[in-house]
């Protein structure tokens, strides 16, 4: 059975000293398994504060976020572990860890309080080194690897933890061009292959124009939910792109410069 996220009247942002902050209201979406979504918008629109209350990292301050049918809220800590995956934009701060032994920490959720591997979590670690395609950098450091190497290792440890949801922040922000099309091909390859809920927030709006099967536009007005075809003929791709020598083509959805 195909999962899915959904929001429902959801607003997003922050309370302090009783004072609610409001970053985004009444989101409505869903986000469906085996598809890659990306979530486009502005910096400053809410998209990590999205993220943050997607992974419970944060509270909503209104509306629910479901998942399963459920509010995620009615989730346990162990269960939310065996449901949500999340790479974070920052780097880990790890020294003198090998990337096998970071991507077994993957198996926490399910290895107990003394993280006993078994062989089955060693099969599932080795299962998702493969996957991202790193298996010969298993015994390399943590510290040693390149910027694209280390992304592929923190998508492999959520592999490893074996959810049906994996969120992302920024995941190609570190990267140069050639390692942002290979990270974003491999995430919809690892969403249509293991039906998995695959959710990333990004800047590279042409690469996600050309590989995301569905976009999330946060605007201040609003969150526009379609294909990238879908929200090229609404308009509201070429209000986001378009400004002073910046052209969008509907038809090709390329983003053309004017010198």
């Amino acid at each position: 059975m195909l999962e899915n996220v959904i929001l429902q009247n959801l607003s997003i942002g922050y309370t302090n000293k009783g004072e609610k902050r409001v970053v985004a209201n009444q989101l409505n979406g869903v986000i469906n398994s085996g598809e890659l979504t990306c979530l486009l918008g502005r910096n400053g629109v809410g998209k990590s504060t999205l993220l943050r209350t997607l992974a419970t990292f944060q509270p909503a301050l209104e509306g629910d976020v479901l998942l399963q049918g459920k509010a995620i809220t009615t989730f346990s800590d162990q269960q939310l572990s065996q449901q949500i995956g999340v790479v974070l934009t920052e780097k880990p701060q790890v020294r003198n860890m090998t990337v096998d032994e970071l991507v077994a920490m993957g198996r926490m959720p399910y290895t107990g309080f003394w993280g006993i591997m078994k062989e089955d979590d060693r099969r599932i670690v080795d299962e998702s080194l493969q996957l991202v395609g790193i298996d010969q950098l298993r015994h390399r450091l943590v510290q040693s690897l390149s910027d694209g190497e280390r992304q592929k290792a923190m998508i492999a440890k959520a592999l490893a933890q074996q959810t049906p949801v994996i969120y992302l922040d920024e995941p190609t922000a570190f990267l140069d061009y050639p390692s942002k099309v290979e990270l974003l091909q491999l995430l919809r390859r690892l969403a249509h292959d293991e039906k998995k809920i695959i959710f990333l927030s990004t800047h590279d709006v042409e690469i996600s124009l050309q590989l995301a099967d569905k976009l999330w536009l946060m605007t201040p007005q609003q969150l526009h939910v379609g294909t990238p075809h879908e929200l090229a003929a609404q308009g509201v791709l070429t209000t986001f792109i378009e400004h002073e020598g910046i052209s969008f083509d509907t038809n090709t959805l390329t983003i053309h410069i004017r010198k």
